[in-house]
This record gives C-alpha cells, structure tokens and sequence, in this order.
C-alpha cells in the first residue's frame, strides 16, 4: 500500500467518521426535536378544541336556560339551535326547532363509550316552590360543521367524533369524546437530505484527501527521483519547490545539498585534473632528465598542488658539511624545524604558534607547516616541507600522507639519479683510480683533436707507465699493487690543470691529454709528473703477520718506491689523428724506457710532413730528454 493511499485512508477516517456520526445524531436530535413539537402541537391542539367544547356548551346552556324561561311563560320556544323541554322523568314534553336523535352528550356529563349524534346542554325547571318539574335541552348536531368548528382553533389539528389508537393524536374526555390528532414529523424528507449530505461530505473528503496526499507525497516522489539520478552520477537533479512547508524546506535542502556537491565534485575534478597534469609532467620529467634540480622542482609543485599548499622547499642533505642545502638556504642537522626532522627521521606538522618549533637562521617564515625526509635505503637524502596551506586550515593527516608519497618519490628520484650518475662515471672511469677508462680515452681523444683542428690549436699526448711495476706486484702482491696505481692516479691529478684528462689505458700503462698545450707546455708537465711520482715512496698497509718480504723478513708497514717513463708526442706536429698522435707517444714512451727509466722522451718528428703539421726537422726549442 503506498504512502499516498495510507494517507488517503486516514484522512477519510479522519473526516467521514465524524461525518458520519454527526449525520446520525442530527438525524436522531431533528426526530426528536419534531416529535417534541409534535407532541407541544398536539397539546395546544387538545386545550384549543377542550376550550371550544366549553364554549360550546355555554352556548347551549344559554339556549336552554332561554327555552326554559320562555316555557315557564308560557310561550312558544324559539331559538337558533334546537331546544328540547323535558317532563321531571326526562321524557319529551315539547320541541322548539328540530332535535336531532339520540343519544346525547350532556354537558357537564362523563361520555360514555358509544357515538353520539349531538352534544347538549340542561337546565333543570322548578316550580315557585322549588319543585323539579322538567329539563330543558339546547342541542347541536355532532357533524362535519360543529368538527370543522372545533378544530379551527387548533391550527392544523384534525378534530373526529370516534376514538383512535396511534401517536400525535389524543382521545379528550368531557362530555362529548373526541380526537384531536396532528400531523408527524417529516422523517420521509430528513433521510435522503442527510444522505445527500453525507455523500457530499464524502466526495469532498476523497477530492481533500486526494489533494493533500497528492500534495505531500508527490514532492517526495519527485525527491526519490532526484536522489536516484545523483546516486547514478547526475549532480545537476533538482526537485521543484512549490510550498514553504516541511516538505518545501526539505526540497530547498536536496537542492543546497546537489549544489554543494556539485560544486565539490567540480572542484575535486578540476584538483585531480590538474594533480593528474602534475603527476604526468613528474613522469615525463623522471623519465627525460637526470638533472636532480629540475626534478626536485616538478616534485615541489606537484606537491605543492595537491595539498594546496602556498610555499614549500626541497634541501638535501650534503653530508660532509652535516648540512640541509637548498637554493639559497643551509641548514644544520638538528636545527629549526628541518634540521630536526631530517636528524630525527620523523614527519612533523602543526601551527607555529601552537606547535613550535623555534626556525633555524634562514629558514622559510610561516604559519602552519608540514616536512616529511625522504631517504634512500641507507641514509636520509633531504627533506620536503610545505607551508601554509589556502585558506585557514592547517594540513591534516591526509595532507601529511600525500607529501610522504611525494618524498617518497623524491628519494626514489635522487637516488636513481645517484646510481645513474654512478654507472655513468663507472662506464667512463676506472673504478681502482678513479681516472678515465681506455673507452673514455679513444672519445674524449677524437673529440679533443676535432676541437684543436676546428681552432688551430695544438695538443699534446703524454703516454706513462710505471717502471718496474710487475715486480712490486710480485714483491709485495696485488693489494699493494693496487695501492700504488691508486696513489700514482692522485699525484697525477695533482698535477696536472682541470682541463687536462688523464686515462688509465690498462694495467700500470696511463695517458694525459693537454689541450691547447704543445711540445715545450707537454715536457713540463711530464717533468713535473716525473718529481710527484719519484718525491716519496707510496705507503701501503701491512702484509699479514706471517707474510715474508723477499730475504725472509718481517714487515709492519711498507714504503714502495715508485717511478715512471713517459712518452710525449703532440698534434698535429706528429700525427692528424688520436690513434695517430697516440702511437707515437708510444714509441717516444720506449725511448725512455731504454733511456734508463724515470725519464721522459719527446717523439722524433717524422720525415714527411703530416697535413696540418710542422717539418720534419727538429724544434730548435725541445730538448730530446730529460732525467
């Protein structure tokens, strides 16, 4: 059963019960209120018609008293109605006018049970003396004429001469018997008006009902409809608002309710769209740049979109110096509130004002903050803070949630970065000395000699190798060894400028390329390489304690003397190509390993002249060895 019918139904339960019994008792108090005047009716019926029979009956008694004296005279009666003189044993001496037939009602008498033609009036005659001597009779006729005289002072009543059962009438006692009746109430008239009534009450109450279920629950199945459309996505559904009742209050609400929605909805779109464009310039950075700045900065936005955040920073952590870096910005480890976070490892946010904590010198001003570390699996990388966030609201959890993925993405960032940068040296170094690998070497050397070709530049190739190297390793074993090759590669970039290269080509061979450097500038240096590497042993650490020198003695600690030869040869003076100009400080290398070792030769110019080159014959100013 649906609301609109239980609504219906107990409004005509409401209405029409009422009705009804309102019907009923008007019914039951017009009935008895018409009987009650009825019965008032009737009496004032019985006394009017009582009151004519006595003034009927004085009239005869005049009319007999008068036949009476004028019989005493002597004299003939005459009179308007018929007078009857009677002996003492009441029998009829004389007539005046024509009696009617007995029997008679005698005024003054009881009647009796039978029908009577007339109604009479006696007086007694007496003699001087007092003695009875007859009646004298007055007499009218009971007809339709003395009736329709009795009953024209009771106002409707009916008058009869015979005695009748039934209501609204009444037998009257007296002399003459008779009934006065009165017409009943009209109860035929009263049943189909209140029926009238009461089926236009109901046909009202069904159309009231109608319209007042139809009022209350149409808006509700509008508001059901409306509710079905925003379950299924559709923001826009409003519901009419035709009243100010409950019913329209509840409309205004649904509608204030979808709006807001609506626009919450809007505003989460148009926040995970541009989270969503934020995200995609994250991933088109980390997959196109290794640049940890630009990074850093594309992670800071995005962050900074997300939680709607008005500033923020990113700083690593530079751990030789134990401090935050950032554009501008050093912090200590410990101090302020990053300082702390990035010592401590925990998350923090807050208010200033409520929370603390005090700012290290330099350190972003704000009012309510959050900074969360990211870390690489072995150690903290920086930290990521934002603050004051739009509007009034601080950050929540959640806001402290999503910053931690973003740290997260950070950390993953720079660390990748780390490792790229990492396998990048490794693919281009050699990972015992740290210098140039050989495959570094043949690129870095065609690069050089098209860049001193494109200028007019010289430059010049210097190939060393260790003297006597085998045998170190051989005396005092490849850790040694290794020791020596790492310490040989520091005093080498110890000497040499910032834009020289230096190259391990394998084994204790190296090379060092001079750009814009020619044959005088090259056989400085190589004096220079041949003092570093000769001015003081390498130490190295001790052998085991069981281990044994050559001769059979113990060592502690051991001083390796070490030496090289070097070859110098320069472009384009001894060859127009990297593999060219390399070969020959190869063999010039050669000429000072048979010069005695320790030393450095200059590449004898070759006889023909090589294109771009100089002529064959010796350079006045290089000299053709040195120690």
């Amino acid at each position: 059963m649906t609301l609109r019918a239980r609504l219906t139904a107990a409004f005509l339960a409401i209405v029409l019960g009422p009705v009804l019994l309102g019907a009923v008792f008007v019914g039951m108090t017009v009935t008895t209120v018409n009987r009650a005047r009825a019965a008032e009716r009737l009496d004032q019926a019985a006394g009017a018609v009582r009151g004519a029979v006595d003034a009927l009956c004085g009239e005869l008694r005049a009319g007999a008293v008068a036949a009476a004296v004028v019989a005493d005279q002597g004299r003939a009666v005459a009179q308007d109605v018929p007078v009857q003189l009677r002996d003492a044993e009441d029998h009829p001496v004389g007539t005046g006018g024509s009696a009617p037939p007995s029997p008679w009602a005698v005024c003054g008498q009881s009647a009796g049970t039978g029908a009577y033609a007339a109604v009479a009036a006696r007086v007694e005659r007496r003699d001087r003396a007092g003695v009875l001597v007859g009646y004298a009779y007055a007499v009218r006729p009971v007809d339709a004429a003395l009736l329709d005289r009795l009953a024209a002072g009771t106002g409707g009543a009916t008058v009869t001469a015979a005695r009748a059962g039934g209501g609204y009438q009444r037998q009257l006692d007296g002399p003459l018997p008779l009934t006065v009746s009165v017409p009943g109430p009209a109860q035929a008239g009263l049943v189909p008006i209140l029926l009238v009534v009461v089926l236009l009450a109901g046909v009202g109450a069904v159309a009231v009902a109608w319209w007042l279920a139809r009022g209350t629950t149409r808006p509700l199945a509008e508001l059901a409809l409306a509710a079905d459309r925003v379950a299924e996505g559709d923001l826009s559904a409003r519901v009419p608002v035709r009243t100010r009742d409950e019913v329209g209050r509840l409309g205004t609400t649904f509608n204030r309710m979808t709006r807001e929605l609506q626009s919450y909805v809007a505003a989460l779109t148009a926040s995970r769209d541009q989270l969503r464009g934020q995200l995609g310039l994250l991933g088109d950075t980390l997959s196109s740049t290794h640049d940890v700045p630009r990074i850093l900065e594309v992670i800071l936005q995005t962050a900074r979109a997300a939680t709607g955040a008005r500033a923020g920073v990113v700083l690593l952590l530079d751990a030789d110096a134990g401090e935050l870096v950032g554009d501008g910005i050093r912090i200590p480890l410990g101090a302020g509130l990053l300082g702390s976070v990035a010592s401590s490892g925990v998350p923090r946010r807050g208010r200033v004002d409520r929370d603390g904590p005090a700012f290290a010198p330099g350190e972003p001003s704000c009012r309510t903050y959050m900074a969360v570390p990211f870390s690489a699996p072995d150690s903290v990388r920086g930290v990521l803070a934002l603050y004051d966030r739009l509007g009034d609201d601080e950050f929540d959890d959640a806001d402290l949630v999503t910053l931690r993925t973003f740290a997260s993405r950070a950390a993953v960032a720079v660390e990748n970065v780390r490792v790229h940068e990492e396998a990048q040296r490794l693919s281009h170094t050699d990972p015992l000395t740290g210098l140039y690998n050989y495959r570094t070497l043949k690129d870095s050397l065609h690069l050089e000699i098209e860049r001193a070709t494109r200028f007019g530049h010289r430059l010049c190739v210097l190939a060393l190798d260790l003297d006597r190297f085998k045998a170190v390793n051989d005396a005092y074993g490849h850790g040694a060894g290794d020791a020596v090759l790492a310490e040989f590669a520091r005093r080498v970039r110890s000497v040499i400028r910032e834009v020289d290269l230096a190259f391990r080509r394998g084994g204790e061979e190296f090379v060092v390329v001079l750009p814009e450097t020619d044959a005088v500038g090259g056989i400085v240096v190589a004096d220079r390489l041949n003092t570093a590497i000769r001015s003081a042993p390498v130490s190295v650490p001790p052998k085991l304690p069981n281990a044994r020198e050559p001769g059979g003695e113990l060592h502690a600690a051991r001083r390796i003397p070490v030496t090289v030869s070097i070859g110098i040869a320069v472009f384009p003076e001894h060859g127009g190509t990297g593999p060219a100009v390399l070969e020959v400080a190869d063999d010039a290398l050669y000429l000072a390993k048979a010069a005695g070792r320790d030393t450095y030769r200059l590449a004898e110019l070759p006889v023909a002249p090589v294109p771009g080159g100089a002529s064959g014959s010796p350079h006045p100013a290089l000299p053709g060895s040195g120690r």
